[in-house]
């Protein structure tokens, strides 16, 4: 989606079927419910959605029905994995500060899966919910005044927008955190647990292979990712006075180095 301009997709939408194309490929499930309600022949192809079944785009991942199909990002399990690690990273972990946008698709499933985790752990979950810009600093002084020992950050594109705002206060806080996407890890972050957002582009190019092969979206069941990389940023550790237990490094699949 143009950032911050959902107005502008629904005209490029409007031109794509115009021209009548082959298929239609979404980025994520803002994107998906505006191509949905914009057109229901051109097959879709989801590249990314923590839950299409939840989010109306398909009538069940086995036979999505319909003309929409793709790629299912697991998103709500996710968050309970990243709970976990935090619990074995971080020492006496109380406390954590859950930073999610309430409109973005999948939340509130996400949500429901951080609270069963936390019951599990014995850990008490604050949310926070983050829906502009303005938003994110704030998000960091009431993680502060709740005592939060740690920061786990879902997925949104407010916080894909504000990447960098974010890494900062999480320094200037030394806050540890978890994120959901690699590319955080890789501009500073402490670690990430999730899908790798390449892969599943690669994996939707392969829907659009067959659909053009003359598929029909119906007949291709939503795919669920089960490759998942845990990423760690010793660097980052380092300056925020962590130290990552051994067994926990020997389970990730890169280590940024300290050095």
């Amino acid at each position: 989606m143009p950032r911050g301009k959902p107005g502008r997709l629904q005209e490029m939408l409007k031109e794509l079927i115009r021209f009548d194309v082959a298929v239609i490929v979404t980025g994520g499930p803002s994107a998906t419910r505006l191509a949905k309600q914009s057109n229901t022949t051109i097959p879709i192809v989801m590249a990314t959605d923590p839950d299409p079944v939840a989010n109306g785009f398909v009538a069940g991942l086995a036979r999505p029905g319909g003309n929409i199909t793709g790629v299912s990002t697991l998103a709500p399990e996710i968050s309970g994995k990243q709970l976990e690690i935090l619990k074995e990273v971080v020492p006496r972990l109380f406390r954590v500060a859950v930073f999610g946008t309430s409109f973005s698709p999948g939340n509130a499933q996400r949500l429901k899966e951080i609270e069963l985790a936390a019951a599990a752990l014995g850990v008490k979950c604050q949310l926070i919910d983050i829906l502009a810009a303005d938003d994110v600093e704030p998000a960091f002084q009431k993680a502060a005044k709740g005592h939060a020992d740690a920061v786990l950050q879902l997925s949104s594109t407010v916080f894909n927008s504000q990447r960098s705002a974010i890494l900062q206060l999480a320094a200037k806080t030394r806050s540890p955190m978890i994120y959901p996407w690699r590319e955080f890890v890789e501009a500073g972050g402490l670690m990430s647990y999730g899908v790798r957002l390449t892969e599943l582009h690669h994996r939707a190019a392969t829907y659009v292979d067959k659909i053009l092969k003359g598929t029909k979206p119906s007949d291709l069941p939503v795919e669920q990712p089960t490759k998942f990389e845990f990423i760690v940023n010793l660097r980052t550790a380092k300056q925020i006075g962590l130290t990552i237990p051994p067994n926990v490094l020997a389970r990730a699949d890169r280590v940024i180095s300290k050095d």
